[in-house]
């Protein structure tokens, strides 16, 4: 005696093409804050605040990515400026920002990317094309394109 299948009659799968699946170059923000590694650690700070951002990228006069800055640098410099009595305008962007920056593809798809947030444990990713800075990808755009397939289903290549 055979096995019986308890799930029931299943659809025939058509071939169709899946949807288009969700790129992070249609979530990354394009009009960014930069800073440039002259600039002093205190107009970091000062640009922060004003704009109520976490960190962004460093750009050289080429628009080259050189780095990255965040409140963590700062708060870094923070301290130690305490501790060596050196007010904030007497250290650069140069001197404190990370240098080893991780980028994303721009056509990588969004919940790659979510992955790669996850796995990183980073706030942001700089996206280069060409060897400049095109735009950022941060975990609340991912978010944004998640909030856009409310009600759909999540795996595109399902969708019939």
């Amino acid at each position: 005696m055979g096995i019986k299948s308890f799930q029931g009659a299943r659809k025939q799968q058509q071939n169709t093409a899946p949807a288009t699946a969700l790129k992070v170059r249609d979530y990354m923000s394009t009009n960014l804050i930069t800073f440039k590694p002259d600039q002093t650690v205190q107009e970091v700070v000062e640009s922060l605040i004003r704009y109520k951002i976490s960190g962004g990228p460093v750009v050289n006069d080429r628009q080259e990515l050189v780095g990255i800055i965040s409140e963590g640098d700062c708060l870094k410099q923070l301290s130690e400026s305490r501790y060596y009595n050196m007010p904030l305008e007497h250290d650069n962007v140069e001197k404190r920002m990370a240098r080893d920056v991780e980028t994303i593809d721009g056509n990588m798809d969004v919940f790659d990317a979510a992955n790669k947030f996850l796995n990183s444990k980073r706030r942001r990713f700089p996206i280069v094309e060409n060897g400049k800075l095109v735009g950022q990808i941060s975990q609340k755009d991912i978010l944004k394109a998640a909030l856009e397939l409310k009600g759909e289903n999540w795996n595109s290549t399902t969708k019939g």
